[in-house]
């Protein structure tokens, strides 16, 4: 039996995403596909478009197996992080057979050999990172400089840039490198991204980006638009949950609690955060008194080394008190502590029989059962999710939806073929 491993947030799950799941069937020929997903909140550091058992239903009636649920520690991370969590979930199934991703590149040569140079890191890569660095460029573009200098002998300078600097290819990299440093015996391969880019805004016949999707729900009240972009069962769901006033949630509905947080605190409070160093949260302490909305915060204090989406990552992490002491002590502990399972059809089910007895990490289905493990760090990480939860419904539209507890009250979504 092939199982196939992929890492996901489908939000929401559209035409692309269904292309993607079958051309990867086809190409590792599984039997079975488990997706590691991003609950409430996504890497983008915003979050989802609706909430993880809704999106994991989307996953469900359209060709997953088993859905995983990524701790929102690892969600609300770099690329490099974020992969890493989703990896070791994979790897530690002892089940997964391969991982399929989307890459604007579309070959998987060119970005393992990326991938490689980046795990291994040789001294002249490293060097050449730091000294860019210091010269004011950020991590991601002192590093593209820096491997594109050490690869020139096997690529040219532009087919090294268009790998490195692509959003697709540079999450591809990072699954890459984790499989390089968790030593795993997961094979990788890769499909060219169909169609719609990655942020594009465009409608190409009958397949756009997940942000053109987000974006048209932003702008109109009007979703029959959405109707030809999106599997039959996608969109009666999104349907669904926006009927019963649980969608669409977007990130205004969090910037009071966020700005609250941040003038109770002190710059040095703020500098114990993920990714918040060399004077940042002087920027953030300034703008926090300087204006009212976040997006004028973020605009603020924006600067080419830090991108707007690592902006939003640190202010989620301080929503949810995730700070750097807390997530270095998970990293130095292995990672993801737990296996939580989302949802499943009748194939997950038996996947997850086999899954039991091979796994090296516990797996919970019953989310209040997680007081039973004798491990303090499963209790801290699974009830950062269950507070990403909580706070996650205070973003329905619909006031009487915004209940709490929604972790230890709601089941895994069942699907009986």
């Amino acid at each position: 039996m092939k199982v196939l491993g992929l890492i996901t947030e489908y939000n929401p799950f559209h035409n692309g995403h269904k292309y993607h799941l079958e051309k990867s069937k086809e190409l590792v020929g599984a039997d079975f596909t488990v997706c590691v997903m991003s609950g409430n909140f996504i890497q983008r550091g915003v979050p989802a478009l609706l909430n993880k058992w809704a999106r994991a239903k989307m996953a469900l009636l359209n060709g997953i197996d088993l859905v995983i649920e990524l701790p929102v520690c690892y969600v609300l991370q770099s690329a490099e992080l974020f992969a890493y969590g989703s990896v070791k979930i994979l790897d530690s199934m002892n089940m997964v057979d391969y991982i399929c991703f989307g890459s604007e590149c579309g070959e998987i040569e060119p970005l393992k050999e990326v991938a490689y140079i980046l795990a291994n890191e040789p001294e002249e890569v490293s060097l050449n990172i730091k000294s860019l660095m210091n010269n004011g460029y950020n991590y991601a573009q002192a590093r593209e400089k820096s491997v594109l200098k050490y690869m020139e002998k096997t690529y040219s300078s532009d087919q090294i840039s268009k790998i490195m600097s692509s959003p697709n290819n540079i999450l591809g990299i990072e699954y890459l490198k984790a499989l390089y440093k968790l030593n795993s015996n997961i094979k990788a391969a890769t499909i060219k991204r169909y169609k719609a880019e990655y942020h594009s805004l465009d409608l190409h016949d009958e397949v756009i980006s997940a942000t053109a999707i987000r974006h048209i729900l932003q702008k109109s009240s009007d979703i029959k638009i959405l109707k030809k972009y999106m599997p039959g069962k996608s969109f009666n769901i999104l349907c669904n949950e926006m009927e019963s006033g649980k969608a669409p949630v977007f990130s205004e509905k969090y910037d009071t609690a966020i700005i609250s947080l941040l003038r109770k605190m002190t710059p040095e409070q703020i500098k114990s955060f993920p990714d918040v160093n060399e004077g940042l949260e002087n920027r953030i302490f300034k703008a926090t008194y300087q204006y009212g909305s976040m997006n004028e915060i973020l605009q603020y204090i924006k600067t080419k080394r830090y991108t707007l989406t690592r902006l939003q990552r640190i202010m989620l992490n301080i929503l949810l008190g995730i700070t750097e002491e807390t997530f270095s002590q998970f990293q130095k502990n292995g990672g993801p502590q737990y296996i939580r399972v989302l949802g499943m059809n009748s194939k997950g089910k038996e996947l997850l029989k086999q899954c039991k007895k091979k796994s090296s990490l516990p797996i919970i289905t019953k989310p209040s059962s997680y007081k039973k493990f004798d491990n303090p760090l499963l209790k801290k990480m699974i009830e950062l999710d269950f507070l990403a939860s909580d706070l996650y419904s205070l973003g329905y539209p619909e006031p009487k939806m915004r209940k709490g507890n929604l972790d230890l009250t709601t089941s895994p979504v069942i699907i009986e073929d």
